[in-house]
């Protein structure tokens, strides 16, 4: 059973940092694209950044130069260094797994498992 975990979110100040981490279990994941995604109350969940099997990345504009994503197929993880936090970025964040392509995509449809999410509080 395919299973996704993630962890690090929490309450920081405007301007600060937090690493996100997803471990993922139940298959190896090495040939799968790995992303995050974010849904603020009231809003739709809404692509944040991917990483594709071989490394190729992906960020949506928003986040672009401020967040970072990578991956440790040894440990099945994936995690999302987030810098220069803003109140807009507050969201529960969700970690999702897909099919593996050269460059990964920004649709939700295109991820097939999903974690539980993880609450990211930016104070102004």
């Amino acid at each position: 059973q395919v299973q996704l975990v993630e962890s690090g979110g929490g309450l920081v100040q405007a301007g600060g940092s937090l690493r996100l981490s997803c471990a993922a279990s139940g298959r190896t994941f090495s040939n799968y694209n790995m992303g995050w995604f974010r849904q603020a109350p009231g809003k739709e969940r809404e692509f944040v950044a991917a990483i594709s099997w071989i490394s190729n990345t992906n960020y949506a504009d928003s986040v672009k130069g401020r967040f970072t994503i990578s991956r440790d197929n040894a440990k099945n993880t994936v995690y999302l260094q987030m810098n220069s936090l803003n109140p807009e970025d507050t969201a529960v964040y969700y970690c999702a797994v897909g099919l593996g392509t050269v460059l990964p995509g920004r649709r939700a449809a295109g991820y097939n498992y999903w974690g539980q999410g993880t609450q990211v509080t930016v104070s102004s």
